[in-house]
């Protein structure tokens, strides 16, 4: 589970200079009449969905729906242009290949400017890597991408403006994608890190980090970068004792749906597939989950006991997905869930979730590090705590700019916290999942070390046979998933038995 970001926008803002006259690129002199610029809703989308993720740390999966959606809706009015599908594939495409390559496309933007990079206004920025986006990361031919780029910098920014822009994208249309890592990457012999950060967009120290989790040479680290890059499968749920993976396949016919890899209660949805177009979704009986997250919850769920199995709690629940899997796998073998969210406004996410599970099933807003119920209470419990959502980068590729390494720090505190009392809830021989969407070393094996140390009594499990058929899942008895590997998000899962 990732917490939401804390830093500041990655781009410093000169005050008084964004979208007025006599900003960078824009002379603030009066010129002779222009005819009125061409607005693109498509374009203009996609900026203020960038806008939105650099001024409020929104998120792009949050903040493209509605504005997806009030497209549509303004298209369907009379005399409005219709805003389509296809308006509605490109646009998510501008937003989320913009967001992806950002530090590609800065370095490339850098390379063409007389100035230092902070100095451009970030909404200008934004325009100019929209705009490169479409040169160097689409198929949109030349002049279509500059000049749509152009009449878009008009439209928000100005005339002024708009003669920056396409002066620098003229430069970038010079050259390819290639030819521009060639000037602007260091060579891999003289920086490996570098080399890798620009080439596939990732901060240096995340690089660093996803390396040293990785291990290995350059062929797996590149790997797993570019899976960064790639836009993920959307992966459903079939909720257990709501429906079956078959279910949902049959529903969503064969041209929409696909078995999951790894998990038996998995649907991989084609290209483009919508899932709040079918039923089985907007009922609840299925939900949209990542296939790592299915495996986590089932090892947990899977995981040898002895002696009574009859109360299970989810300790960090929030938005839902692994504890709705969990209740219904509960209620199949006669126990009862308790989901614990600290954040009221997520814990109603996931009694959204839970809602029409067949089995008893609890949710509270409360904080796992200062629990309501007591000692020994539980057989089973997952903790998929707060993280710097490093795993995830595919599906939230702003993430990779606002988190620091100083994050790490932030969140170790609450992290241990949460394992320690997790142990101290679960009955002897009891299980607990410490599960984090992060592969940093500092937020699972070191996390799980140290707790071990300090509270005795408990000893890890090899989780490995719990995930039988999933291959290269590490040395165990932790387990590690990868999005190179896997095609799933960057899930860690350690399972521990208190054992006095």
């Amino acid at each position: 589970m990732s917490d939401q970001p804390t830093s500041s926008n990655r781009r410093p803002q000169k005050a008084g200079t964004a979208g007025k006259p006599g900003g960078p690129g824009q002379s603030g002199k009066p010129g002779k009449p222009h005819r009125r610029p061409k607005k693109d809703p498509v374009r203009i989308l996609a900026f203020e969905a960038l806008r939105a993720v650099d001024e409020r740390d929104a998120y792009a999966n949050l903040v493209l729906p509605p504005l997806l959606r009030k497209a549509r809706e303004k298209g369907e009015q009379e005399g409005a242009e219709k805003f389509d599908g296809r308006d509605a594939a490109l646009a998510t495409e501008l937003v989320y290949g913009t967001l992806r390559r950002q530090g590609t496309y800065d370095a490339i933007v850098a390379a063409c400017i007389d100035r230092p990079l902070r100095e451009v206004d970030p909404p200008v920025l934004d325009v100019l890597n929209l705009g490169v986006h479409q040169l160097l990361g689409t198929r949109i031919p030349t002049h279509a991408a500059v000049s749509a780029s152009v009449e878009l910098a008009r439209v928000v920014l100005g005339d002024g403006r708009a003669k920056f822009v396409n002066a620098v994208l003229r430069k970038v249309s010079r050259d390819d994608l290639d030819a521009w890592l060639e000037r602007v990457a260091p060579p891999y012999d003289e920086d490996p890190e570098d080399h890798l950060a620009v080439v596939h967009s990732h901060p240096r120290w995340v690089v660093s980090a996803l390396w040293d989790s990785l291990g290995g040479g350059r062929a797996g680290i590149e790997d797993l970068l570019e899976a960064d890059n790639e836009r993920p499968e959307v992966t459903l749920v079939a909720r257990p004792g709501r429906t079956t993976a078959d279910a949902v396949l049959a529903e969503v016919g064969e041209e929409s749906g696909l078995p999951g890899r790894w998990s038996p209660y998995a649907v991989r949805l084609a290209e483009g597939g919508e899932p709040g177009s079918f039923d089985v979704v907007r009922s609840g009986r299925a939900g949209v989950q990542d296939e790592g997250s299915q495996l986590v919850a089932l090892a947990l769920a899977n995981a040898p006991l002895e002696g009574r199995d009859k109360k299970w709690l989810d300790g960090c629940a929030g938005p839902g997905g692994k504890a709705a899997m969990l209740a219904g796998l509960a209620a199949g073998r006669g126990a009862t869930l308790l989901a614990a969210e600290k954040l009221p406004h997520r814990a109603g996410l996931v009694a959204k979730a839970l809602d029409g599970n067949p089995g008893p099933y609890q949710v509270i807003a409360a904080d796992g590090t200062r629990p309501p119920w007591g000692p020994g209470t539980f057989d089973r419990i997952l903790m998929d705590v707060p993280c710097t959502g490093l795993g995830a980068l595919r599906r939230r590729p702003e993430a990779r700019w606002r988190r620091r390494p100083e994050d790490l720090e932030g969140f170790a505190p609450l992290q241990r916290s949460l394992l320690r009392m997790a142990l101290e809830s679960v009955r002897v021989g009891g299980v607990v999942g410490y599960a984090t969407c992060s592969p940093h070393l500092a937020e699972t094996r070191a996390v799980v070390d140290d707790v071990l140390k300090s509270v005795g009594g408990a000893e890890l499990i090899d989780a490995r046979p719990l995930m039988e058929g999933v291959p290269a899942i590490g040395d165990g008895p932790d387990v590690q998933l990868w999005p190179h590997l896997h095609g799933t998000d960057a899930m860690y899962l350690a399972l521990i038995r208190r054992t006095a």
